[in-house]
């Protein structure tokens, strides 16, 4: 199983290869032809909310863009159960200040998945606790 951090989903349904390393697209398709792609519910809430912020353009209505980004990836949404939540919530803030980053590694957690992301944080808490898989989307 592998769970998209936010970015890393989003750079790879935008086709973005500069930022998409060779062993990351070789995992992403690995587990898209097992039907194995997922992602946090919470990164819905980030895409929708950097679009109204100004943040992301996209040239459709955002909607639309999560509805065939979903359609067109394969990806699956992880529904953020209480169990994730609970765990979200004992991630200590020094290891991840964003709560959106302890969501979605409770999420990773929760689904025995791989993380794929460029997050220097998120790569460093797993690194030093061990607690969660985490892959370099740029490698």
């Amino acid at each position: 199983m592998l769970l998209f951090d936010t970015h890393a989903w989003i750079w790879t349904v935008e086709g973005d290869v500069r930022r998409v390393g060779r062993r990351a697209r070789a995992l992403i398709d690995k587990a898209a032809a097992r039907d194995a792609l997922r992602v946090s519910a919470i990164s819905l809430f980030e895409i929708v909310a950097l679009h109204a912020a100004g943040r992301l353009r996209v040239n459709r209505p955002i909607e639309q863009w999560l509805d065939e980004a979903l359609a067109t990836s394969g990806v699956r949404v992880s529904e953020i159960a209480r169990t994730i939540a609970v765990d979200a919530g004992f991630v200590p803030r020094d290891g991840l200040t964003d709560p959106a980053d302890r969501l979605v590694v409770a999420t990773a957690r929760h689904l025995s998945a791989t993380l794929i992301t460029a997050d220097e944080a998120v790569l460093d808490y797993a690194t030093r606790t061990g607690s969660v898989r985490a892959q370099d989307l740029r490698r």
